[in-house]
């Protein structure tokens, strides 16, 4: 360990602390990805899901499946390389030959507020940086691509090779700014960073240039189409998104930290219970009211969910009105005033992806 004076931004240009420079860039902070290392996934806990139909499907936390070519399984799964301890794995359940329109990814999207400092859309545009570990059983050259989101869509297609089966393998690739259209720098869709898993010729464009495009881009252009494999199997983990033209190491956030971030936009609370004296002489109103608080604010008024728990009194109902980012008002309500009524071990989930 080296140490040094303090440069001009509070932070030393030269100290180096076990091999790795610290600059302004690349402190706490950097990774745009939520759940780069697959370790969140509130709601399957490990088991898979499948998808065949074009629907999105999230097998961990922030990341979805969606493919309308084949049918796919994926899932968290405890299988990584050095320095990390789960990946997310896809598997190939039912081939299929993409037709011009078809499309198989993985992707993240990424709110604007988290990218608004890249100022995309103009001179002062900002490279970044994409970083993963990957390793697959069909080896070839496969695509990843960024698309922005707003009035223009534009997409930058990266491709990248494994050349050995069944073996982890470092991916970094520098993308150079964006210039062409502005994005959103709110709480909608800013950025989308997509893996390709096969697709057809509309779907698809050569590696390198920053495209407007009108239908969507999913992939790259003679890329290796894992869909077509039956079987096949492809894993993912250490997924980073920075600004800058230097990858750096893999941001390790606390475990609280990366559940709050995946909690902005999908959360459940279980076993629950709410007890009280109903009012009233109707029953459309009569009840009482509790408010459930969301662990952290969510991106939007989430669409709220109930399942499973057991009721008691006069035909007790759950159900939820006055839905804010910050909470939702569970009211119970009974077909008979002043009675007792109460509610038990409800599940309560809070979606708000983007």
């Amino acid at each position: 360990m080296a140490l040094s004076k303090i440069g001009t931004d509070g932070i030393s240009a030269d100290t180096a602390i076990n091999g790795f420079t610290p600059t302004a860039s690349n402190m706490a902070g950097r990774n745009r990805i939520i759940n780069g290392d697959m370790r969140i996934d509130q709601r399957n806990a490990g088991a898979a899901i499948s998808t065949s139909s074009g629907a999105l499907g999230y097998p961990v936390d922030r990341w979805y499946m969606q493919n309308n070519v084949g049918t796919f399984s994926s899932q968290q799964v405890a299988d990584a390389p050095p320095g990390f301890v789960n990946s997310l794995k896809v598997t190939v359940s039912s081939s299929g030959t993409p037709g011009s329109t078809d499309y198989a990814r993985l992707a993240q999207r990424i709110e604007g507020f988290n990218v608004a400092d890249l100022n995309y859309g103009s001179a002062n545009a900002k490279s970044i940086s994409v970083s993963f570990w990957v390793k697959s059983s069909v080896t070839g050259t496969y695509g990843f691509t960024v698309n922005t989101a707003y009035a223009t869509t534009v997409v930058y297609v990266t491709e990248y090779t494994i050349s050995a089966a069944n073996t982890w393998t470092k991916v970094t690739a520098t993308i150079p700014p964006e210039t062409i259209a502005a994005i959103n720098t709110n709480n909608e869709l800013g950025l989308l960073l997509g893996f390709d898993m096969g697709e057809g010729s509309s779907r698809s464009q050569a590696a390198g240039v920053w495209t407007v495009i009108v239908a969507g881009t999913y992939g790259l252009t003679g890329g290796t189409k894992l869909v077509t494999n039956a079987s096949a199997t492809w894993q993912i983990t250490g997924v980073q998104l920075e600004e800058g033209s230097v990858a750096t190491p893999f941001e390790y956030r606390m475990y609280g930290q990366e559940l709050a971030l995946c909690q902005r936009y999908y959360n459940y609370a279980t076993n629950m219970w709410m007890s009280g004296q109903s009012y009233g002489t109707n029953g459309s109103v009569d009840g009482f009211v509790q408010v459930f608080r969301f662990p952290t604010e969510m991106r939007a008024n989430p669409t709220i969910t109930f399942s499973g728990g057991s009721d008691g009194g006069s035909s007790a109902s759950l159900y939820s009105g006055g839905v804010s980012t910050s909470h939702v008002n569970i009211n119970l309500r009974s077909q008979a005033a002043n009675t007792y009524v109460w509610y038990a071990g409800f599940k309560t989930t809070a979606e708000a992806e983007l």
